[in-house]
């Protein structure tokens, strides 16, 4: 048997999936320790052995990981069973609808720009047609940020979230918000915002925040208030109650400190 084959038609050990996948073994075993790919079987010795599933999750891992995705995101995106490809999809979907927006301002703006050009007074209905055209292509979840945040902050939050590619759409709706879904259970369980897994959960949004923010506290200190006072603008949920928003960002709160 060579390197890159199966040790059997449905099984492969470790050395020969690293060999094929191009991984080393101690990556895969990293991989085994920290949940992301722990093979479905063990040999009688011991030694691990990975299923068809496990190749399949495998490539999963990769794919997402080509996209600029850490490990832990990966590792929530695919414990959640969120379908990777529905993701890339929904994401498009995004852009898309942001470049229709986008044109429709260029189409009304031209427009104007071309009345003002010839020495025309602009009509009341070109200039309310590009007021609304660009009122569409900002998010409530944007305008929301507007009202703590300045012209130059949002500007950082933009440029970072773009600097990051998909990875953004991953880290901000599976991971980010998987977060406080878990960080919310345990408050309502009675844990303690002292305790361990409320910790590691506040120090993980710290990270991504650090991601948009590079780590300004004025824009992260923002970005909390619009939390805090307009959740259902920040979460995409009309019906998110603000009483619950506000008592997970004081109990979050809390274990920062």
């Amino acid at each position: 048997m060579t390197a890159s084959e199966p040790a059997s038609a449905t099984t492969w050990k470790v050395g020969p999936l690293a060999a094929a996948s191009g991984l080393t073994v101690r990556t895969l075993h990293h991989w085994d320790t920290i949940g992301l790919l722990s093979p479905s079987r063990r040999t009688a010795g011991g030694h691990r052995e990975y299923d068809g599933d496990d190749v399949a999750r495998l490539y999963q891992v990769l794919a997402l990981r080509s996209l600029g995705l850490g490990l832990e995101t990966i590792t929530v995106c695919l414990d959640r069973g969120v379908d990777p490809v529905r993701l890339v999809h929904d994401h498009l979907g995004r852009v898309e609808a942001s470049i229709a927006a986008l044109d429709d301002v260029r189409r009304r703006l031209r427009r104007l720009g071309e009345e003002l050009a010839g020495d025309e007074t602009p009509s009341t209905t070109s200039l309310l047609d590009a007021l609304r055209a660009l009122g569409r292509t900002g998010s409530e979840s944007e305008g929301a940020l507007g009202r703590h945040l300045d012209a130059d902050q949002v500007e950082v939050l933009r440029t970072r979230g773009a600097a990051l590619g998909p990875a953004a759409h991953y880290l901000l709706e599976v991971e980010w918000p998987e977060l406080y879904r878990r960080a919310e259970a345990l408050r309502t369980a009675g844990v303690a915002p002292t305790d361990a897994r409320v910790r590691r959960l506040v120090a993980r949004m710290d990270e991504l925040s650090t991601l948009f923010t590079g780590g300004d506290a004025g824009i992260a200190a923002g970005v909390r208030r619009a939390w805090h006072e307009d959740p259902a603008a920040m979460s995409g949920d009309a019906a998110a109650p603000a009483d619950d928003w506000r008592e997970l960002t004081a109990y979050l709160g809390e274990a920062r400190r």
